[in-house]
């Protein structure tokens, strides 16, 4: 793999990571504030550790590896740079499932996002969009239907990959809703938890957070090296600004639009590539970099004029 690929690579992961973690941010620092000094180095350190290592390490691989029954667990890990023929293969088997289960996520997050959550409006449309958010399950149901009955004829398997994308949306939405009450009643109730509770709680937040990114990381590449790097990079940007800088972020309103239009692009080029179409690998880190670069630049001119 050329290094100027894998630098891309990673740096479109870290920045993605980062940014479609914003909401994860903003629940950790209204958290930590009710902790002591102690807990909040200790979710700084070990917290750290597990967040990117064993979440964003041990995840993308565990799924790599569990898509691909014949190549052992090393070989998963390693396959991208070395030379062995058979486990490329065997991964470039199982990659239009992959691809369709995690497509489908993205694209019902972005759908999500634009028909039924709070936002500042940055496009044209997207206030027509909200407020016809009823149409969501509609329009997810269509989409779901389409590329299920498509895939289906190609690969039943891909099709499968597609329910499973759709069923772990619902299932991690539900959790991420269930962290926004929880985090309501903790900072009603901020005595009512010991401070390990409190960053247990956080920790399994964090892990349902990194969902989004974990999966929009094989848009990017099937490398796991890869993938832990760039998302591991990403994840120390939201610790730091979750301790140092959050309400300075909170005021690029447009940011989340960023994350959330390059989550659409993200998903039309995994099932894009699911289908058989070649997508060039610098495409996913350069519509990153576009779609964050664009709403940062908008959300600091908004800013600007506001002061």
């Amino acid at each position: 793999m050329e290094i100027f690929s894998a630098i891309l690579i990673i740096i479109g992961l870290a920045l993605f990571e980062g940014i479609s973690s914003f909401d994860n941010a903003i629940i950790n620092a209204d958290v930590l504030q009710t902790v002591g000094k102690k807990a909040r180095r200790w979710f700084l350190t070990w917290g750290l550790f597990f967040g990117v290592f064993v979440v964003r390490g041990v995840l993308p691989w565990l799924i790599l590896w569990l898509a691909t029954p014949g190549v052992g667990p090393a070989e998963t890990f390693f396959a991208m740079f070395q030379n062995n023929t058979s486990a490329k293969a065997a991964i470039e088997t199982a990659a239009p499932i992959l691809l369709a289960g995690g497509g489908i996520f993205l694209l019902f997050l972005f759908l999500h996002w634009l028909f039924l959550e709070q936002k500042s409006y940055g496009l044209p449309g997207e206030k027509f969009f909200h407020t016809n958010g009823l149409w969501f399950y509609a329009v997810v149901s269509i989409i779901l239907s389409g590329i299920v009955w498509f895939a289906i004829k190609i690969n039943p398997m891909m099709a499968f990959g597609a329910v499973v994308g759709s069923s772990a949306f619902f299932i991690t939405h539900g959790f991420k809703q269930q962290a926004e009450k929880g985090e309501e009643e903790l900072l009603r109730n901020k005595g009512s938890l010991s401070d390990v509770s409190k960053i247990v709680y956080l920790e399994v937040i964090d892990s349902t957070f990194s969902i989004d990114g974990v999966l929009g990381a094989f848009a990017f590449t099937f490398s796991i090296p890869l993938i832990l790097l760039g998302n591991g990079f990403g994840a120390l940007i939201v610790r730091y600004f979750t301790v140092n800088n959050i309400e300075n972020v909170k005021k690029y309103i447009y940011l989340k639009n960023g994350a959330m239009y390059s989550v659409l692009f993200l998903g039309l080029i995994m099932t894009s590539e699911a289908f058989g179409i070649h997508v060039p690998p610098w495409l996913a880190p350069i519509t990153t970099f576009g779609s964050i670069g664009w709403f940062f630049l908008k959300s600091k001119r908004e800013l600007s004029l506001a002061q």
